[in-house]
């Protein structure tokens, strides 16, 4: 009988980490944004930077031998494609979507389904994975948290308009490629000061940082070749405070001490994926701490997320941030089936920052797939 106070103080514990969890605000940087949802506007909004005119002139990026002007480079019903032998033939949804419904899935996805911090990576997603998600969209089982990310709504309305057939096709073509090295993270305590456009955080000019806080913050590489070119070759850096990938392991491969599941249990030793689970490792973190929360919240329901419930339960934001460093930074490709080390590099105690490179050694840095496709 002494046992039972006991058990019942280690039950409303565990009651009271969920409910701590649940309370926990969505986490703006994730959803692309600078202030909390419902936050009181306590400085003047940042004035934002103009969309840059087509002038008519055609742009050129290295590497390919296409030129397009920026009409053509954002046509939502065809948009550019700079690097045609990097992926297998498009698929009509893929390339041109349908009018007027249904955007085309390159305009956003990119061509090679690589994406960006603002929507999703689809390269690599199982087959009927994809097609559930697709349907849990269409059936209003997935929304966002927070209601001012507008890009949810924008997919909701495609997917509700798509045929079957249409589904299958993207799924089976963004199936068909393996997912690529596309993020560098880097830990430090200070950040480089951004401005956001259509959800996406972009590097200011100059040198201006900030204290990075508790957050991720995901730029591209090269902000011109990203924002206003759609360079399906330009990666991202994700910026995450100091601790929190070695944070994020403990939750990922021990569940933390019981606060959570190992996810390797379902997505892989390796996080690539299992089966009909996708992968995590190396993909976007803003995108994972989405999909966590909006799991936590309820947001996001369907068949997948059951079995995601119990993984997410006790998770508090800060948990969530230190596990999507941890899985961003894991290798990709034939890297990661061998023995992975952690490669650090510019360790730097004046700028208290260090770079990540995930290798199957600590002297290979992954590079990001170009060139003819040859299959996956």
């Amino acid at each position: 009988m002494k046992k039972f106070p006991v058990l019942m103080f280690a039950v409303i514990a565990l009651v009271a980490a969920g409910v701590i969890a649940a309370t926990d605000p969505p986490p703006p940087w994730a959803y692309g944004f600078d202030a909390p949802l419902g936050a009181p506007v306590t400085a003047p909004a940042a004035v934002p930077v103009p969309a840059v005119r087509d002038d008519g002139s055609l742009k050129h990026l290295p590497g390919s031998t296409l030129a397009f002007t920026l009409t053509q480079v954002r046509d939502g019903f065809g948009p550019a494609d700079w690097y045609p032998g990097d992926h297998p033939p498009l698929p009509e949804v893929v390339a041109h979507g349908r009018r007027p419904e249904v955007g085309a899935c390159s305009l956003c996805h990119y061509p090679n389904g690589k994406g960006r911090p603002e929507n999703a990576g689809v390269a690599g997603l199982p087959v009927a994975y994809f097609v559930q998600t697709m349907a849990d969209f269409k059936n209003g089982a997935r929304k966002s948290t927070d209601t001012r990310k507008a890009n949810t709504l924008r997919m909701i309305g495609f997917a509700k308009a798509m045929t079957d057939d249409e589904i299958k096709a993207a799924a089976e073509y963004f199936g068909s490629m393996k997912w690529t090295p596309w993020i560098r993270v880097v830990e430090t305590k200070t950040v480089p000061k951004t401005r956001i456009a259509g959800g996406m955080f972009l590097a200011l000019e100059g040198n201006e940082k900030e204290p990075i806080g508790q957050r991720i913050i995901e730029v591209p590489e090269n902000t011109e070749g990203t924002e206003l070119l759609r360079d399906a070759r330009s990666g991202f850096i994700a910026y995450a405070p100091v601790g929190s990938i070695k944070k994020g392991e403990a939750l990922v491969v021990n569940g933390g001490g019981g606060k959570t599941i190992a996810c390797g249990t379902c997505h892989g030793a390796d996080l690539q994926g299992l089966g009909p689970v996708p992968g995590l490792a190396g993909r976007s973190p803003s995108y994972l701490v989405r999909q966590l929360y909006d799991m936590q919240q309820g947001s996001r329901a369907g068949i997948w997320t059951e079995l995601m419930k119990p993984v997410v339960a006790k998770l508090t934001a800060d948990d969530m941030l230190a596990i999507v460093a941890y899985t961003a930074s894991r290798p990709v490709g034939p890297a990661a089936k061998g023995r992975a080390n952690l490669a650090w590099i510019g360790r730097s105690s004046s700028k208290g920052e260090r770079t990540c490179l995930a290798s199957s050694s600590a002297s290979t840095v992954p590079a990001i797939r170009s060139g003819p496709w040859s299959g996956p």
